[in-house]
Formats: structure tokens, sequence, C-alpha cells
């Protein structure tokens, strides 16, 4: 297998303040992992690689619940995210547009949250840790840690499937 380092990118230069430069970094991770399920077929984006059962459509399936149960119920306080599903198992009858598209949606959802927060030291709806809230700021290095960490896993198995590296 050759590999290609075809999708490679800039890290984000943003440096106008906190909000700003923590936003610019989240964004450049979620771009990292939608990235790696480009140009692959339905059947690529569901192979499994490894034997935890990890695969690119479930990455980007569990990110989507983070998303909307650390920016939406957490952050906003809104209750239909307090019980999502963390689980990487896409159901067959769900084609991977839905789960690509579930995803955007709910990074737009959470940059929306973010910016009516009013700020980084914004104290979360629902208490976080401990029965007590956290900052945006917390959420925010949570998430883009959780994101940054499964984009990783995203590159690795790209590797595998076709030989694409970069991030």
């Amino acid at each position: 297998m050759t590999t290609f380092e075809t999708q490679r990118r800039p890290v984000p230069l943003a440096d106008g303040g906190e909000l700003d430069i923590a936003l610019a970094f989240l964004a450049f991770a979620r771009e990292c992992v939608v990235k790696k399920t480009e140009g692959l077929a339905e059947e690529q984006l569901r192979r499994v690689l490894v034997p935890t059962g990890t695969n690119l459509l479930g990455l980007v399936q569990h990110l989507t619940a983070a998303e909307r149960y650390w920016f939406g119920y957490h952050l906003a306080g809104l209750a239909e995210y307090e019980d999502v599903d963390f689980g990487m198992a896409v159901p067959a009858d769900v084609p991977a547009e839905r789960v690509l598209a579930d995803y955007r949606r709910a990074c737009a959802d959470s940059d929306a949250a973010i910016r009516a927060a009013g700020g980084p030291d914004a104290p979360t709806a629902t208490p976080v840790v401990r029965g007590e809230p956290r900052s945006l700021r917390w959420v925010l290095a949570h998430m883009t840690g959780e994101t940054t960490r499964h984009a990783g896993h995203a590159d690795i198995l790209r590797e595998q499937l076709d030989g694409t590296t970069g991030r």
C-alpha cells in the first residue's frame, strides 16, 4: 500500500482572543475527522479494522453524541441530549450521508450554543463533574481533546483503508 499525504491541512492561525482560538482549534479537529471520510464508499466507512469494532462512521456518530451531550445538554441545558448514545455501532439502515449530516448539524448547534453562552467563563447550565458546573472554557478544552483523540484514530483507520495520510 502506497502512502499518500493528500489530506494535510495547516493548523489554524487564529490568535484574536481566547474564544476565537478555542473555536478555531475545535473546528480544525472536527474538519480533520470529516476529511477522513471523504472519497470513501459506504462499505469502507463501516469497515472494522481493529478488534474494538471502531470504524470511521462509528467515530463520527460517537462525536455527534459528544457534541450534543457536552454543548447541548451541559452547556445549553437542553434536556433531550441528557441521555445520548455514545456507541459507535451505526445501524445498517442509517446511511453514511445522514451520519455525516447529523455531525455537521450537531457542530453548528454547538457553535451557536458556544456563541450564546457569553464567553469562556460562562458556567454550564447543568452540572458536569461531581454535581458542579464547569465553565465553557472547560467544556471547549474537553471536547477539543475528545475530538482530536478521535481524529487520530480516524487518521490510522484511513491509512489502513487506502494509504491516505495527513491531518
